[in-house]
């Protein structure tokens, strides 16, 4: 399903896709020659640990003017099953991700968070997808990445590194592919599993490959890379979305891009080319799958770390953000009721909210959809998602409120969601009820800075 700016289903996927594909290459070959040598924003992100060494070569440069911002990212949520002794040594990672801003140069954040023995890299590049569902690559675009100068990077158990920064036009829409190889084990990957994506393994060290061949294993999750960033002139700023998985998009098509914050992307980026006063900001991605606000999952560190404990990390530390939209809670009432009251639950939204005013950002968060009829569905769980929905409403919690339970419910039974906004289990929402969730929410809602303390 494609979107009109009416919420409407328009071309085919791959009928656009295929359009889209078209309009990245013209775009890619009029922007080879605009890069200009002088220096960069910087935004949050930066903090991120670099590898010491020479100033940038090769494909590396110096960035042309503009704003950094997020174009892509998604949280380090576990460490991958069955990958403790080898990790992916002797084997190229191609991610796949979708740009949600254009911009004129690139760098990545790699991630070993869960690792616990250090991650040589040897090789890693990035280029722009050469169509829909595919890991070639255009050849124009193949660009090998650098840390500090240097092709080759060590990661530190429980670390991570940012990319320099690479000379490339990536447009708003692009898929991008950033691919890695570690020629040697490194224990376990940290990865983001349900990424509605495919990404693609190759056996050995075809990290710079422009074609297809090699990369005969298809994967559905993403490993290592966890931020695309962008130095952009679409964009002033990155709007952070903290949330489980209904933000992760859960239940959505696979490589259509139809999560919530997808569309969220595009009304911003349609607003800021129509000239209409609204924030000139990108979208970032921080859902967790089963994330809840106060409690984490087993191990150390924890998989699935509880909003509180990644709330530095996932929100404060992305690149120039500017507001944050939090869509959680309903995880904490299913899975932890004996730790999750109604206070516990307002506690903890109040406690991220405060970290985000001390930072100056503007906070938006949405009110828990309905889930009647999930197997976990109970009447003391519909009245504790009630109470909490009252005090959201209030005023008393956020700085303004989307109610995507409203927006989504079944108004003729309010515990459950509307029939066609339902992916089917009464938890997730359809394609057209991740597009409702973007549609609702107010751009003008993202205007303005925290309110001042008094």
């Amino acid at each position: 399903m494609t979107r009109g700016r009416d919420g409407g289903t328009g071309a085919p996927p791959t009928k656009y896709r295929a359009l889209l594909a078209g309009i990245v290459s013209l775009i890619v070959a009029i922007s080879a020659a605009i890069y200009a040598s002088v220096s960069a924003d910087g935004g949050a992100g930066d903090r991120a640990p670099l590898a010491g060494g020479p100033a940038p070569r090769g494909d590396a440069a110096p960035a042309s003017t503009g704003t950094w911002v997020g174009a892509w990212s998604a949280s380090p949520a576990a460490a991958e099953p069955r990958t403790e002794t080898t990790g992916m040594a002797g084997r190229s990672v191609r991610n796949v991700v979708h740009a949600g801003v254009g911009g004129t140069s690139a760098r990545i954040t790699l991630s070993n968070l869960y690792g616990q023995s250090p991650l040589t890299i040897t090789h890693a590049t990035i280029a722009l997808s050469a169509g829909p569902d595919s890991a070639a690559a255009l050849a124009d675009t193949m660009r090998r990445l650098t840390f500090g100068g240097s092709p080759r990077v060590v990661v530190p158990a429980g670390g991570r590194v940012m990319s320099d920064i690479a000379r490339l036009a990536v447009p708003y829409g692009a898929d991008v592919l950033v691919t890695t190889y570690s020629p040697v084990p490194s224990g376990p990957v940290t990865h983001h599993p349900h990424a509605q994506q495919i990404s693609y393994l190759a056996d050995g060290e075809h990290t710079a490959d422009v074609t297809a061949v090699a990369y005969t294993t298809e994967t559905r999750v993403w490993r290592y890379l966890t931020a695309l960033d962008v130095l952009s002139h679409e964009a002033d700023g990155t709007v952070v979305a903290l949330g489980d998985s209904i933000t992760d998009g859960f239940g959505s098509d696979t490589n259509a891009n139809n999560r919530w914050t997808d569309v969220l992307a595009e009304r911003l980026h349609e607003a800021a080319g129509d000239g209409r006063d609204t924030p000139r900001y990108s979208v970032v991605n921080q859902g967790i799958s089963g994330n809840r606000i106060l409690t984490s999952r087993a191990g150390r560190p924890a998989d699935n770390p509880s909003a509180l404990s990644r709330f530095e990390r996932d929100v404060l530390e992305r690149t120039n953000v500017k507001a944050v939209v939090i869509v959680l809670g309903v995880n904490d009432i299913l899975h932890s009721p004996e730790l999750a009251d109604r206070e516990g639950i307002l506690d903890g939204l109040r406690t991220m909210v405060d970290r985000a005013h001390g930072r100056g950002l503007k906070v938006i968060g949405a009110t828990i959809m309905p889930f009647g009829g999930h197997g976990g569905y109970t009447k003391a769980r519909e009245d504790m998602r009630q109470q909490i929905n009252e005090e959201i409403r209030s005023g008393r919690v956020f700085d303004a409120v989307v109610d995507f339970d409203k927006a989504l419910r079944d108004p003729y039974d309010p515990r459950r969601l509307r029939s066609h906004y339902d992916s089917g289990d009464h938890l997730h929402p359809s394609d057209e009820g991740y597009e409702r969730m973007g549609r609702v929410l107010v751009l003008d809602d993202l205007k303005g800075a925290a309110p001042v303390q008094l």
